[in-house]
């Protein structure tokens, strides 16, 4: 395990999605990076079914169900403000046979997929992040390998970060705070993709009611 930072690039003045991808990816190379294969991040989302729910008017949960091309193996099932489970791959066949209790919102799927790079210590994966047709957003994870201790390299990671970032370099993750000292581990890069995606739908709805 290392340690990993996610967060979201806004398309640059004038440019498409594609474009201001083009342009990360381009810094990148130009650093020295090279291209180490694709990757993708998706993220489904359930909500409780009506017929689990009481007659109080209580809202239903949200149940969101990821997969990570770099744990194949892995899927993981996080609940909103609430723990996050790693599973097998099989947990996708058990949503399926839990549908009475969780309902697939199928509109709400999101992913973000791009190209994996190397450059020395650091992975960097630049994704697109497309909901139904249409990319809505970009996506930056960087992974330093060494470390499996956030705050220890820390600073590292930022400096590293503001070389092709400049000033959409992030704050440090929500998810560091709760860690501290201890041991960085997969569960905490999906909640950031988990966070980074609801970002988007939510940008998605504040634009959609502008219109």
């Amino acid at each position: 395990s290392s340690v990993v930072s996610v967060s979201q690039v806004p398309v640059a003045e004038g440019k498409s999605v594609q474009q201001t991808v083009e342009i990360l990816t381009r810094k990148l190379e130009v650093l020295g990076a090279e291209k180490q294969g694709t990757f993708c991040v998706d993220c489904e989302t359930y909500h409780t079914a009506a017929s689990t729910i009481g007659s109080q008017g209580q809202t239903g949960k949200l149940m969101y169900v990821m997969h990570n091309s770099e744990y194949p193996l892995s899927c993981f099932a996080l609940f909103e403000n609430g723990p996050c489970l790693v599973a097998d791959a099989n947990f996708d066949t058990l949503m399926v046979k839990l549908k009475g209790f969780f309902q697939n919102a199928k509109a709400n799927k999101i992913e973000s997929r791009g190209t994996r790079y190397q450059y020395c210590d650091f992975l960097v994966k630049v994704g697109t992040v497309t909901m139904g047709p249409s990319a809505r957003g970009i996506s930056v994870e960087v992974e330093y390998c060494p470390c499996v201790i956030a705050n220890d390299c820390w600073n590292l990671l930022m400096e590293f970060m503001q070389s092709f970032m400049g000033n959409h370099t992030p704050g440090i993750p929500s998810v560091f705070g709760t860690k501290h000292d201890s041991v960085y581990s997969p569960a905490d890069t999906v909640v950031q993709y988990m966070e980074l995606f609801n970002k988007i739908r939510k940008q998605q709805v504040s634009v959609a009611g502008i219109r």
